[in-house]
């Protein structure tokens, strides 16, 4: 009884997507605006959608990913970096392939089944190319090896475990084209239970305001909003349209040709994790704008590549901090102030590895118990 109301209310929640967001009726130029109050109605009760096994549909738009007409899409190259990201790709591929002209999956050496279930269900779409490395070489340089096999005059970069949310697309290519002046959009990243996610929008992370969120000492921004900002927007009220912003997240970033050439590639001294943030600072740096588009709605399954290696994730993001850091605030932290900042840096990173570690030694102890 419970699991078929369950998959009701999942099938329910995917149809209010789908009517909310229609996928191909606006003209590209128009950057289209849901009311917010239509936007909240129609936000569904994701887990639910899932469990209903009408998550991959939530894109979906009386039409499947074989009828879709690859002539009428919006001319668009999505660039999906795999790293065992397993049933997830199947399921961003299964929704981008209704919303952009061509998929370019870029496998990093994955080692379980993510490829063989894409290529079991998309073996006929001459949408989809696939890009195997034979080693991990990164996400940035993952990036970087699909802008080269892109086709398109526009690029969306997104996470294997993200799906964006019916006319998603349509409403962040509006926003990109509706300035000269913007070079980067994206959208609302939001939780599997419809809560939006930390990161989708963010201020840039200076060493003040990472030592400002870490200490919890946002708490006083009510006084000093100046000093005590943080850097994590989430919590602020959600914009009515578009606004400019100075970073978004690597998960979900649509960018121009154009632009790209004018600032330059990813940069593939990164790993994992801060090469967004370098990205954001060098299209502001080249006077382009970021923007966030509320409008554009993209579930992301946060983590589905890097859970079960978390002590290795936290050290290459450490890494990419460290990097950022020296590369765009030596002149405001110069000589012992950056040495600091290292240091801190690495010290936190050593309090979340022996975090993780109890946690592992727990986990182990529990099986052995069991």
């Amino acid at each position: 009884m419970n699991s078929t109301r369950t998959a009701r209310e999942g099938r329910a929640a995917a149809t209010a997507l789908s009517t909310a967001w229609p996928t191909r009726d606006l003209p590209a130029k128009i950057a289209p605006r849901v009311p917010m109050s239509r936007l909240r109605s129609a936000l569904p009760d994701l887990a639910a959608a899932r469990a209903g096994g009408a998550w991959a549909a939530i894109a979906e738009r009386r039409t499947s990913v074989a009828e879709a007409d690859p002539v009428a899409l919006p001319p668009v190259s999505v660039v999906i970096v795999n790293y065992n990201a397993g049933s997830c790709l199947c399921e961003c591929v299964r929704n981008v392939l209704l919303q952009a002209n061509e998929v370019i999956v870029v496998d990093n050496a994955s080692n379980d089944d993510s490829l063989a279930k894409l290529g079991a269900e998309f073996s006929g779409s001459g949408q989809i190319k696939v890009i195997r490395n034979s080693t991990n070489c990164g996400f940035a340089a993952g990036c970087n090896r699909g802008l080269e096999a892109a086709t398109q005059p526009y690029l969306m970069f997104l996470n294997p475990d993200c799906v964006l949310g019916g006319g998603a697309m349509v409403s962040l290519l509006g926003a990109l084209k509706s300035d000269e002046r913007v070079g980067m959009v994206g959208g609302r990243l939001v939780n599997v239970d419809g809560s939006e996610q930390v990161g989708g929008r963010r201020a840039v992370p200076t060493p003040w305001r990472s030592f400002v969120r870490a200490f919890g000492l946002s708490r006083l921004s009510h006084r000093w909003p100046r000093l005590f900002d943080d850097f994590c927007l989430h919590r602020q009220p959600l914009p009515e349209r578009p606004i400019e912003i100075e970073a978004i997240s690597g998960a979900c970033m649509l960018v121009s040709r154009t632009a790209i050439e004018r600032v330059g590639r990813w940069d593939e001294d990164y790993f994992l994790h801060c090469e967004d943030l370098d990205w954001c600072m060098r299209f502001r740096q080249r006077d382009l704008r970021v923007l966030f588009v509320p409008d554009a709605l993209v579930v992301h399954s946060k983590g589905a590549s890097s859970a079960s290696r978390p002590v290795f994730v936290e050290w290459h993001k450490h890494r990419g901090m460290i990097r950022f850091y020296r590369k765009f605030f030596r002149h405001q932290y110069p000589g012992v102030l950056m040495w600091l900042v290292t240091i801190g840096v690495w010290m936190r990173f050593a309090a979340v590895a022996v975090y993780h570690g109890f946690g592992n030694a727990a986990r182990r102890l529990g099986l052995k118990r069991g």
